[in-house]
């Protein structure tokens, strides 16, 4: 497909007309169905047009869609309560995607930083991020990200950043200092090619940062809401970060971001610090709820448990298989990242198979299926792979 003549030509040309989802599947204007192990990039975590969520969201519909956060919202209140539940004591803030999040939370490490300004008498703003990482396309969000792919034709960058090495914990100890207000880190790199953080790294980096009394922030948008089988890919290593970030996932297909900062900090925004007219209006918050529901009532995230583990393991076995096609296979449960030649290639022809994965990185196709997914569905991407890769 060429690209529309009215849309901006900040995406590739479509190869198709995405029409309609149902479960784990996707279809183009063709009615050509496809396994969707994209989920629109981690965004539907309970697949597509769940009836549950429809039902939700039709009620919302009816009710109230909008008010702004000039009034109180009672759906968002009560998800934020089940996120409290879920990352303990604390407070949300609402907003409306992954980008957003990252943005609220380099303000509330600048505010962390200021406020400890304010005993040391000395400056404090800078915030440590991981090479390789992403945390979004806002000018905040760009600096923290040191790729050039992602900051190049927009420099000057946002002032404050430095950057070290994912699970080298030396690398984050040589830039702590005074001046340094966070840390901030996925626990898993997404766009930057499935790449996760050592339980003992994050370990280590938690007691780091409570020794240099800066906080710990973890960007969760892609990794998180049940993508590895807990719902923050963080709990693995039993750590308590001081703020985490959250989308993608959470809203099931409608646009919503959240911040959860703990209790400690949790007075850090007070009004006039931050606003959004859209964040956590009726209609989102509902859609959150629905997916909270959703994962508990379905028990999704036992079943990303259950069923990863086979499939990992058959993956690895395409590895043996192909040794000179798969060079690494990453990631934990429903999140994975697989080191292949041509990636690109293997991505269209995956297509032309009926199967949806999405690069990342540099060569690496990545393979996000929704937190619904059965053995069989699992399977099925197994036998569409080994395909691709004999055809190789």
């Amino acid at each position: 497909m060429k690209h529309h003549p009215t849309l901006a030509k900040n995406y590739a040309a479509p190869p198709f007309e995405a029409v309609k989802g149902q479960g784990v599947y996707l279809y183009d204007a063709n009615g050509k169905e496809y396994l969707d192990f994209t989920s629109g990039i981690a965004v539907t975590a309970i697949g597509h047009s769940h009836p549950k969520w429809i039902k939700s969201m039709e009620n919302q519909l009816h009710l109230l869609v909008h008010c702004s956060n000039l009034f109180g919202i009672p759906s968002q209140q009560e998800l934020a309560d089940s996120i409290v539940e879920i990352a303990g004591k604390g407070r949300l803030l609402f907003c409306n995607s992954g980008a957003e999040a990252n943005e609220a939370l380099i303000k509330f490490a600048r505010l962390f930083g200021q406020k400890k300004s304010k005993k040391t008498g000395k400056p404090c703003f800078e915030i440590i991020t991981a090479y390789n990482s992403f945390h979004g396309r806002t000018f905040g969000c760009m600096a923290a990200t040191p790729q050039d792919k992602i900051q190049n034709g927009f420099h000057p960058m946002l002032q404050g950043f430095k950057h070290a090495t994912l699970n080298d914990i030396e690398s984050f100890e040589a830039l702590m200092n005074e001046s340094i207000a966070a840390v901030m880190i996925e626990t898993i790199q997404g766009e930057g090619g499935i790449y996760p953080a050592d339980k003992n790294f994050l370990q280590k980096l938690e007691k780091l940062c409570k020794t240099h009394n800066c906080l710990l922030i973890i960007d969760e948008v892609q990794c998180g809401i049940g993508r590895t089988g807990d719902f923050f890919a963080f709990e693995e290593s039993g750590i308590k970060p001081d703020a985490i970030g959250m989308a993608k996932g959470l809203g099931g297909g409608f646009p919503i971001g959240a911040i959860w900062m703990g209790k400690a900090y949790d007075d850090l925004f007070q009004p006039g610090s931050h606003g959004t007219t859209f964040g956590g209006n009726p209609l989102a918050s509902v859609s959150g709820k629905a997916v909270l529901s959703i994962i508990k009532e379905e028990r999704l995230l036992e079943n990303v448990q259950k069923n990863s583990t086979k499939w990992h393991q058959a993956l690895h076995k395409l590895k043996e298989k192909y040794p000179e096609l798969i060079k690494e296979i990453r990631g934990r449960g429903y999140i994975v990242g697989i080191s292949v030649i041509e990636a690109p290639l293997i991505v269209k022809k995956a297509r032309e198979k009926g199967l949806l994965i999405v690069p990342a990185g540099q060569n690496i196709v990545r393979l996000l299926p929704p937190l619904i997914a059965t053995a069989d569905d699992l399977s099925e991407s197994i036998n569409k792979l080994d395909d691709i890769l004999r055809e190789f």
